[in-house]
Order: C-alpha cells, then sequence, then structure tokens
C-alpha cells in the first residue's frame, strides 16, 4: 500500500507540479457567444472550479474547427485569433489558473458525432454512419488524407493558442467515440492508408497530434490524453488495443492519462459497464469507480500519471483507490456540476459527495440537469437542486435550441 493521500503533491512528467490528487473532470459546457468565443461566464465557472481547490482542471471540450461542433456552445480555437478572442482566453485561464490551478484546455473534434443541428456533412475516417437516429446525426463521409493532415495542424494550431492564453497544457479527447477515437476502433476506421488497418496505423494519428503539440509548445507543456479503456463493442477498439496504445502514448512524450470508456452507441461513460463489458453492479460499483479494474491493468504496463473519473462519491472510496496504487489522481465530474468546492470539501474530511443524485427522477434526465446547473454557475447564480427530471429536460432542450438559433442568425 503505498502512503499517498488525497492531499499529496503529484510532479508530472515535464515538470509541472499538481497540488493535491484531484481532478475536475471535463464537462461540456455551451457558454461561448454566438461565434463561438469564450464568455464572461467561462470566466465565472471557472473562477469558481478553481477556488474549489482541484489540483487539475480540465475544461469541456474545445472544438478545433467550427464546421463540426459537439453542441452549439462550444468554443472553437481555428485558424488565427483575433485580440478579441485572445484576451477572452486570456481571461478565462486567468481565472482557471488561479489558486495554484493546473488548468488543462480539453481539445476535440467530434467527427462522426456532430449534431445534424450543427451540420449535415459530418466527416470520419469511414463513411461508416452511427447506429442511432438519422434525426440527431447525419451519415458521415469519409476523409481525405488531406483533411487528416489538416487535423492534426489543426489541434497543434489550438494548443498553441492555449499556451499563449496561459493554459498550463491541453487534454487531447480520443475517447467517448469522438474523432480520434473513431480512428482507433475498426468498426468506424476501414481506411486502407497510412491511418487504417493494423493498431499502429490506426493509432498513428493520435500519436501524431501529441508529437505535433510537444514539438510546438515545448518541453514543459502539459499533455494529457483521454482514452477509452474499451469501445466495449464487439469487433471494436478493446482494452488489449487500448494497453497498447497507452504504451505508445508514454513513449510520444505525454504527461497524463485519464481513462474512460464507451461513445454514444455504447455510452459506457456513464457507468453502465466496466471495461471488459460486466454491468457496474457486478464488480465495481464497491469501490464506487467504473474503470478501476482497466486502471489495475494499466499499471502494469505504464508509468504514466493516471486519473479514473466515473463513480467516486466518498473520501474512504478514493483514498482506498489512491493507496491501491492502481490510479494517481481523482477525477470527478458530476459532483463538480453541483458543489464546485468538493475538493475543498473532502480534503476538509467530508465523507461523502454528490449526495443529491439519487433524487434526480427519471434518472436519465441525469445529464440535462448536471448540464443546466453547470449553466448556472457560468451565470453567477447558485445551483438548484429542487430541479426535477422532467423540468431537466425540457429546460436543457430549449436551451441547446437557443444557442442552435443564436449561432444560425449571427
Amino acid at each position: 500500500m503505498n502512503a499517498i493521500s488525497l492531499a499529496s503533491p503529484l510532479t508530472l512528467p515535464c515538470g509541472v507540479t499538481v497540488k493535491n490528487r484531484f481532478g475536475k473532470a471535463p464537462l461540456t459546457e455551451g457558454l461561448s457567444d454566438g461565434w463561438n468565443r469564450a464568455t464572461e461566464r467561462h470566466v465565472s465557472l471557472y473562477g469558481r472550479w478553481a477556488a474549489g481547490g482541484s489540483g487539475i482542471v480540465v475544461t469541456g471540450n474545445v472544438q478545433v474547427d467550427r464546421r463540426y461542433l459537439e453542441r452549439p456552445g462550444n468554443v472553437v480555437i481555428d485558424g488565427p485569433q483575433d485580440a478579441e478572442q485572445m484576451a477572452r482566453l486570456k481571461a478565462y485561464a486567468e481565472a482557471g489558473t488561479a489558486n495554484d490551478t493546473v488548468l488543462l484546455m480539453q481539445l476535440n473534434h467530434p467527427g462522426r458525432q456532430t449534431p445534424r443541428r450543427v451540420c449535415e456533412a459530418p466527416v470520419a475516417p469511414s463513411a461508416v454512419k452511427l447506429a442511432l437516429p438519422e434525426s440527431a446525426f447525419a451519415p458521415p463521409r469519409a476523409m481525405t488524407a488531406e483533411e487528416v493532415d489538416d487535423v492534426i495542424a489543426r489541434f497543434t494550431h489550438a494548443s498553441k493558442v492555449a499556451q499563449d492564453a496561459g493554459f498550463t497544457g491541453v487534454q487531447v479527447h480520443s475517447a467517448h467515440g469522438y474523432l480520434l477515437s473513431q480512428f482507433l476502433t475498426p468498426l468506424v476506421n476501414q481506411r486502407t492508408d497510412q491511418w487504417g488497418g493494423s493498431l499502429e496505423n490506426r493509432a498513428r494519428l493520435l500519436l501524431t497530434i501529441c508529437r505535433s503539440i510537444r514539438e510546438a509548445c515545448g518541453p514543459s507543456y502539459v499533455i494529457s490524453v483521454k482514452l477509452n479503456s474499451s469501445d466495449f463493442q464487439q469487433g471494436g477498439f478493446d482494452s488489449d488495443d487500448s494497453l497498447q496504445v497507452v504504451q505508445w502514448l508514454e513513449q510520444a512524450g505525454i504527461d497524463h492519462l485519464e481513462i474512460s470508456g464507451g461513445n454514444y452507441e455504447e455510452p459506457s461513460m456513464m457507468g453502465s459497464k466496466t471495461s471488459e463489458g460486466r454491468s457496474v453492479a457486478e464488480s465495481t460499483v464497491k469501490r464506487e469507480a467504473y474503470f478501476l479494474d482497466y486502471a489495475e491493468k494499466i499499471r502494469g504496463v505504464t508509468k504514466l500519471p493516471l486519473m479514473v473519473t466515473g463513480g467516486f462519491r466518498s473520501r474512504a472510496g478514493m483514498e482506498e483507490a489512491l493507496a491501491s496504487g492502481a490510479l494517481d489522481m481523482i477525477g470527478l465530474g458530476r459532483p463538480m456540476c453541483v458543489d464546485t468546492d468538493a475538493p475543498n470539501k473532502l480534503l476538509a474530511g467530508a465523507e461523502t459527495v454528490g449526495t443529491w443524485e439519487k433524487e434526480i427522477k427519471p434518472p436519465k434526465a441525469g445529464m440535462g440537469w448536471f448540464a443546466l446547473n453547470l449553466i448556472r454557475h457560468g451565470d453567477g447564480l447558485d445551483p438548484d437542486t429542487a430541479m426535477t427530471g422532467e423540468e431537466a429536460i425540457k429546460a436543457y432542450v430549449a436551451n441547446e435550441e437557443a444557442t442552435a438559433q443564436m449561432l444560425e442568425g449571427r
């Protein structure tokens, strides 16, 4: 057992020291303005998260191509940034790095998971459509080789902009079925060029992006990757593939790894399955962390600092997971949508966080419920824990429609 506490600092391979073992996991915000720029709502929200005591705060996904968004209110960094946008990003970074917080900008490209309300012609490694209603997602077309090269340049450019704005580093999103994880799975990546076929080829885009960011941003910039432990789909990206990719990522020189799982077709990131496809109730619910079984495997193949997100709610469960040596950081997502001060409270001796979750009815309304409370923090308001699930669903849909109309009318 390791003598590591929740308050123990952690030094990343690049030399940056994280003050404790808490990481605010990335959560989509939808707080941009009509030109997909950062706003005062980001400053308010990230100021609260920084004050809340988490050692690392990872932003919601910032898109590298405004043609392809995860949702209408994403911040986008593509092309030259004018003075106004840089000023907005610098204010965002200043708020999020307060209180000695390591702030990572999560960079993403949704690929075929671009909603139809945003784009009628999404792209993917190959022309394989989502097994979901076409009313939500249009069938994608296969990317050209030139477009793949362009994605590398876009991730690199956005990373440099984030560095210039004052972010401590970036997290490359290669999980949950977005573009980079689409390249990893043979179910979606059916290419026959250097970007498809073998696992080495399918992982080439992710690894090339990480190396390119390192070259552009230097040795002391934090590079994190969010990676699926598995997609939980037969014939797809599995845990053995993931373990190999982790080893390649370490060789590529990244500093931090966050583990999750699933995608839109198989949403295991919501806690429905373990990395081996069993239901959570069979193996991990007692230990709280949905992906802890995979974290234990990863320790056998890498020394990368590892953050596991999903399911942690009690201080005892967090301390036990750290003491086991299977992970280095506790990722907190949903609890931070409501209680932005959760890390401070746990460090001060609180026993649990997120006890109000059990009251959300129906449980599937949770995504909208958490998203709306996150938005309330951005608006400088207190969370509304009395909001019902039904109210949350209606208000969330209305918010997304209003944001989409704002983009259309700009």
